[in-house]
């Protein structure tokens, strides 16, 4: 399985509170993907092991994502429909959804997972950007590009693309049809659902 936590930025589950130097987004995703292969080397991660798993999400997974901007662009034009209310909850359950995601293949990385980073150059003007790595696994690569913008406390992620199939594209046309079919209230139910689905151990 392509490890989805890994690429999706990993930081590190090592000692460091932070990635010291957000000021470079290859350097980010460099730094904190190395962090996380070096603590996995240190202790495996036990699928069962939901509370370390957790915390590892939780402390060093998320400040590096802007969920809201990728909620924003999942959602497409319905964004502007949604009152401050739905897009708060909107934002809530979609963080939700995806830390599932995150936590269950976080566990089901290997310690011999190896990441490569082609060149690339960041002008200072640059303000959106896309990293790509390759990683290589079970005698396989999987390219994985990460797009990235510019914040006045560092680079963060907000879309992801593996094997050509970027997140916030494939759930935009997701979040879309049901959207339609029930309008946002019932997108937020539907979200609500599956999260206590995957709470549960349902998948």
């Amino acid at each position: 399985m392509i490890p989805l936590a890994l690429m999706l930025l990993a930081p590190s589950i090592a000692h460091c509170a932070a990635v010291d130097d957000q000021s470079d987004p290859q350097a980010l995703i460099r730094t904190a993907t190395q962090r996380v292969l070096d603590e996995i080397r240190e202790r495996a991660i036990q699928p069962d092991d939901i509370g370390r798993i957790l915390d590892i999400v939780h402390r060093d997974i998320l400040p590096y994502i802007d969920f809201r901007r990728t909620t924003r662009l999942s959602m497409g034009r319905h964004w502007l429909a949604a009152s401050p209310a739905q897009r708060d909850e909107m934002v809530v359950q979609f963080q939700t959804l995806l830390i599932h995601l995150y936590a269950g293949t976080l566990a089901q990385l290997k310690p011999d997972q190896r990441i490569q980073y082609p060149p690339m150059r960041v002008a200072a003007a640059d303000n959106d950007v896309v990293v790509r790595t390759v990683a290589l696994s079970n005698g396989k690569q999987y390219e994985i590009d990460y797009r990235l913008y510019r914040t006045p406390a560092g680079w963060r992620v907000y879309d992801l693309n593996v094997l050509g199939a970027w997140l916030v594209q494939s759930y935009r046309q997701q979040f879309n049809e049901t959207i339609q079919q029930s309008g946002i209230d019932g997108l937020i139910r539907f979200l609500k659902q599956r999260n206590a689905e995957l709470a549960g151990g349902t998948h």
